[in-house]
């Protein structure tokens, strides 16, 4: 069963050169004498053998014979795909290195080395296909079966999982135990004496989701607290780095070392009660240096740790601490996470499926990692077949192997019901050390640039990877970490799978990893992906040239490693965290090179060869001091995603010419002069994503506004002349201090491609009638400076709009009202923060009626802070799911974790989270619900909007009228004056409505001459 992972896998391989070949005969230059046929030759053996290994691609065990034919093969495969790569590359570059006719240089083609050499190579290689081809025959390898099963569908519940995955059942008990430990301790008389608890069990049991769910909940009885994980292959600096910012200090701590960190923690503790969570200690050697840090201040602080080992437990708890044996779940909780996860309901009623869920889950033996891994598989399939299909495909192994055995088995046939297509990309995360938060851009570039992407009619390749990553976290082989817009940010592999995956990618040849202070290879086969591991603080270099000859991926972590790539080999994918100028003097020889990704604060700038990788993709300088790019990046014309800091600077006139780009992270806007750089995107017509950070907060000088407006119409511009997908405009200073953005003025067409527009720390003055027809519109992202009823009525017309964060000072009259008209019909998520005091907010009943997640950030230091609001009508949203609640108060405590049922105290923030919670719990869905206070001054938004337009010399005059916000009175009225005003009141308000009618014109017929000029 070991050696199974190795034929998907190397069906991977053989597709791509297989493509290849094929494409080879196409061309013209492979016309040399008896190269055509012997390249025709080579594509009809491997077609045969290729069919053999689609079925064998499903058998778990192999016998040694067949296990070794198909390792020759695999090898066999790669060294063709080499030859064909570099003779490709050789006669590209010689073609880009002639701007003569291009038929003259197919006819001196005939005369060039390259042929010469592709067809000495292929003849080399021609005996290993031959005789691979009669073991093939002679083996009668054709009649192996397959007991391959139909991949379950996507689950369509997807955005679900992501919250239920950390939410295992059962562990109540357990957390529990630990918060009575917790609270216990305190009422000892040895209760201010340092305390260890120790979770224990082995992996795949939850230990690190109840460690978590205990710091969540009992964080909030401590001064400080902090969260990190060990891992087997500890960086000590870096866990000591991590409980310093968790308790708390902000200074630079990236250069220190153990001795200044640990005095840095001691000096910070010294008088703090803390609580410190310490996950996945393997053994008892970094907590030596660890704990010299966690002072024994006699404050009653507590650390608990999560080991694998009952050896380690008892170490780190000797000291009067204590050991919490991890237990798997009961039988009962068992069922409830397979229904939870497979249908999404606890309901256990299932009795057509007979007894096959409960000898299932006999065979799990309650480890909940092992019920997930089985439960994603079944996911919507109620057919008692299916259930019968995967009870047989576990076999009997289970029963025999009770413990960790039992684990690894289910991973297994996990595995195995992954597509073939799959298995590389999941094989492929073995790159990536243990704990590692992993980039989905990052992934999906790099399976992209490995090839794994195949290409379908309809999608480009990062689409495509969207759905393998997104199938990976269905089938619960990855975890997503950060979601966003429904959208998964950030990834990690759980430790259990992230050592089978290891182990996979090893006996097949996948991925070679090694550990930089003992870098042994002692396998047959030549390395094809190197990941290094480099803890040391001095540089290492790795073997001799030949060893890395045919190395197609490169990634190092950690210290600087040396390692001599030569200009042949087929490198596809480099990504060095620590790298120097020096190192990449011979970058332009890597002519295969499609990944670059350089992240290395030694680094101040790229070479000009940079510009001889004509089959560079994607290109990551992000966290370098690169100031510039060279000149010769318009090049590299299949690039086709670059990822810069918003500080580095394109040459001028470079942007317009880089056809291939698709997507730009993130351009800097500095100066105007910059900034007329942005009309050369319009010339990109493939570009989908485009995220543009400005640097300018010049409202109080007339030029500085002028340019201000004409860096914002350029940005406008490009939603008309581009098919941008997503655009985000950003600013590096805070909203208050920007010229506000004159959004009405830009005119895109109805049928405009935009999916995502976010504008970030720019204010608008008020939401564009265009913005209600943008069709395809599913994200949006705006500050409004003062919110009237016309901007959410628009803001509701948009019939796609999923995903909703909206920030603003104020509502006009004190008031956002959200209507019950059938508005935000596709509203799914929905933030709103207001950032002054003196608006109250209503929904009314009806309105957004499929909103599932709302998060509401306002101030309540009285009742006048939200116009005598109070539950805000959350009663009405009738699908909530979940809600989170931020109050600004005048309470001196940031409380992260607040519970409006627990506490009695009557200030205004606390009354109005108990009216919202009363509310919440109302709703039929149950919603989730989570509340925070912190202090923040009471500003009332109308009289700051009054002060920020007298500083800026009444520059908003018009707006404040239109807003409804009228100028401060002089002097309050005496009770004798009193009467004149109310018998005048009427008179003054039917002038003040005509000439706030009037005011609204004007404005908009300056904004209507404005855009035209």
């Amino acid at each position: 069963m070991a050696t199974a992972a190795v034929v998907g896998v190397t069906t991977g391989v053989m597709k791509p050169l297989l493509s290849k070949l094929t494409k080879l005969l196409e061309e013209e230059y492979v016309k040399l004498k008896g190269v055509r046929k012997q390249i025709k030759f080579l594509r009809d053996e491997l077609s045969a053998m290729s069919a053999t290994l689609e079925m064998l691609a499903d058998a778990e065990e192999l016998n040694p014979q067949t296990r070794k034919w198909r390792d020759k093969l695999r090898e066999l495969a790669y060294d063709l795909e080499d030859c064909i790569d570099a003779f490709m590359v050789r006669v590209d570059h010689e073609h880009d290195g002639h701007s003569g006719l291009f038929k003259r240089f197919f006819r001196k083609l005939k005369k060039l080395r390259p042929r010469h050499e592709i067809a000495n190579q292929i003849q080399e290689l021609k005996p290993s296909v031959i005789e691979a081809s009669e073991r093939h025959k002679r083996y009668q390898l054709v009649d192996i079966s397959s007991n391959s099963r139909s991949t379950c569908a996507v689950d369509p519940r997807l955005s679900a999982l992501y919250v239920e995955i950390d939410k295992l059942v059962g562990i109540d008990c357990a957390k529990k135990y630990i918060t009575e430990w917790l609270t216990m301790e305190t009422k000892k008389a040895s209760s201010s004496e340092l305390k260890v608890l120790s979770i224990v069990g082995c992996g795949g049991l939850g230990k690190t989701t109840l460690a978590n769910q205990v710091y969540k909940d009992d964080k909030s009885q401590f001064s400080c607290a902090a969260f990190v994980s060990v891992s087997r292959t500890p960086d000590v600096r870096k866990v000591l780095r991590g409980i310093a910012k968790g308790v708390g200090i902000t200074s630079n701590m990236l250069d220190d070392d153990e001795k200044e960190l640990i005095d840095k923690l001691r000096e910070h503790l010294q008088d703090k009660r803390y609580l410190i969570v310490i996950d996945d200690v393997w053994d008892a050697k970094p907590w030596e240096t660890i704990k010299l840090a966690l002072m024994n201040n006699n404050c009653g602080s507590r650390i608990i740790t999560t080991t694998r080992s009952n050896d380690v437990a008892s170490y780190l708890s000797s000291q009067g601490g204590n050991v919490y044996q991890m237990k798997s779940l009961s039988f009962e909780d068992s069922k409830r996470l397979l229904f939870k996860r497979a249908f999404g309901s606890e309901n256990l009623r299932y009795t057509h499926l007979g007894t096959a869920p409960d000898e299932i889950l006999k065979k799990c033996d309650g480890l909940p990692l092992a019920i997930i891994t089985i439960s994603s598989m079944l996911a919507d399939q109620h057919a008692k077949g299916e259930w019968d299909s995967v009870l047989n495909d576990i076999g009997s192994s289970l029963a025999k192997n009770p413990g960790a055995e039992n684990m690894t088995a289910i991973l297994s046939m996990s595995y195995f019901d992954i597509p073939h297509h799959l298995r590389s990309c999941l094989l492929y995360l073995s790159v990536f050390p243990e704990d590692y938060e992993i980039e989905k851009q990052c992934l999906i570039n790099r399976w992209i640039a490995e090839g794994f992407i195949h290409k379908e009619k309809g999608q480009n390749e990062y689409e495509i990877g969207e759905r393998y990553f997104n199938d990976l976290i269905n089938r619960s082989m990855i975890q997503p970490l950060i979601v966003k817009y429904g959208q998964v940010k950030t990834c990690q592999v759980h430790d259990i799978i992230l050592d089978y995956i290891k182990c996979k990618a090893a006996e097949e040849n996948f991925v070679t990893s090694l550990d930089a202070a003992e870098p042994v290879y002692t396998s047959e086969y030549k390395v094809r992906r190197l990941f290094v591991s480099n803890d040391n603080e001095e540089n290492v270099t790795l073997w001799a040239d030949q060893i890395l000859s045919h190395v197609r991926s490169v990634t190092i972590f950690g210290e600087p490693v040396k390692i001599s790539l030569l200009p042949s080999t087929p490198l596809r994918v480099l990504d060095q965290r620590s790298m120097q100028n020096h190192h990449l003097a011979s970058i332009g020889k890597l002519f295969n090179l499609k990944y670059l990704r350089l992240c290395s604060r030694s680094i101040t700038r790229l070479p000009e060869t940079v510009g001889e990788l004509h089959h560079l993709q994607t290109l990551d300088v992000r966290g370098t001091c690169i100031e510039e790019l060279p000149r010769t990046i318009t090049e590299l014309q299949q690039l086709t995603r670059l990822y810069v800091d918003w500080y580095t600077r394109f040459p001028e006139g470079t942007i317009g010419k880089m056809h291939s780009l698709e997507e730009l992270r993130k351009y800097g806007v500095k100066s105007y002069g910059q900034a007329k750089s942005i009309q050369e995107f319009s010339k990109l017509t493939k570009l989908r994503t485009l995220k543009i950070r400005c640097d300018f907060h010049t409202l109080n000088r007339s030029e500085g506004r002028s340019q201000a407006e004409r860096i914002h119409s350029y940005v406008g511009n490009l939603l008309s002349s581009c098919n941008l997908h997503h655009l985000i405009y950003t600013n590096v200073w805070d909203s208050i201090t920007v010229y506000p953005l004159p959004l009405h003025s830009w005119h895109p067409a109805a049928s405009c491609s935009i999916r995502k527009l976010c504008i970030e720390r720019i204010p608008i003055y008020r939401v564009p009638n265009w913005m209600g027809s943008l069709g395809n519109l599913g994200v949006l992202e705006l500050e409004v400076m003062c919110v009237r009823p016309e901007d959410v009525e628009i803001l509701g017309e948009i019939p796609s709009l999923v995903f909703l964060n909206l920030d603003t000072w104020g509502g006009t009259s004190g008031r956002i009202v959200f209507p019950g008209n059938n508005g935000f019909r596709s509203l799914k998520q929905f933030s709103l923060c207001i950032k002054f005091c003196g608006t109250s907010l209503e929904f009314e009943a009806g309105s957004m009626s499929n909103l599932e997640h709302v998060k509401l950030q306002f101030s309540a230091h009285d009742m006048e802070c939200l116009n005598g609001a109070s539950s805000l009508g959350i009663q009405h949203l009738s699908s909530l799911n979940k809600a989170e609640i931020e109050i600004g108060s005048d309470w001196h405590e940031y409380d992260v974790d607040y519970n409006p049922v627990e506490d009695d105290h009557d200030d205004t923030a606390r009354c109005i989270s108990r009216a919202i919670n009363a509310a919440i719990e109302t709703l039929p869905n149950r919603p989730t619900a989570s509340f925070k206070i912190q202090e923040v001054d009471c500003k009332h938004f109308e009289s700051f909007l009054r002060e920020w337009n007298q500083y800026h010399d009444g520059l908003f005059n018009e707006w404040l009228k239109l807003w409804q916000i009228r100028e401060e009175p002089a002097n309050q009225p005496t009770d004798g004056e009193t009467e004149l005003e109310d018998e005048t009141h009427e008179k003054e308000e039917e002038e003040q409505t005509d000439e706030e009618e009037t005011s609204e014109e004007e404005v908009a017929r300056q904004d209507d001459t404005g855009s035209s000029n």
